[in-house]
């Protein structure tokens, strides 16, 4: 595994881990990468200083640390429970209740979530529709 320092295109910074670089250049050549804090997809490595060996080594295969794992099997519990899973409809859905919104329409009392493509992303923002992505780690109960 490789750790890039990575910042988008709104320069917000954040680390991503690859298995290798060749891995980083594909996904990021199919905008597969985007950033945690605003989502853009228009990703480069930033400068970063060269890892030196402590002695100390890191678990094999633990990309994500344990307390930040459970946070985030926390926070999947939640939305799982309070929100209605779209799947692969998301945007879709979610331009249908910027619709209803601005129609003076009342909007289903559960939230939705899902997943998008890139390109789903691009029109969600042209269209001004408000959205956050959420890391999504595997349930705590296997």
């Amino acid at each position: 595994m490789i750790r890039f320092k990575l910042l988008c295109a709104h320069g917000h910074e954040f680390e991503g881990w690859f298995r290798n670089a060749e891995t980083f250049d594909v996904q990021q050549q199919a905008r597969q990468i985007s950033c945690p804090d605003c989502g853009d997809d228009e990703v480069r490595k930033a400068l970063m200083a060269p890892a030196v060996a402590s002695g100390r080594r890191e678990p094999a295969g633990d990309v994500i640390p344990d307390r930040v794992r459970a946070v985030l099997q926390r926070v999947r519990r939640e939305v799982e429970a309070q929100y209605d899973d779209v799947g692969e409809g998301f945007a879709e859905a979610a331009l249908n209740r910027q619709q209803m919104a601005e129609d003076g329409k009342t909007l289903p009392s559960r939230g939705i979530y899902g997943t998008m493509t890139p390109e789903d992303r691009i029109r969600l923002d042209d269209e001004g529709v408000e959205y956050a992505a959420v890391p999504w780690v595997e349930r705590a109960d296997g």
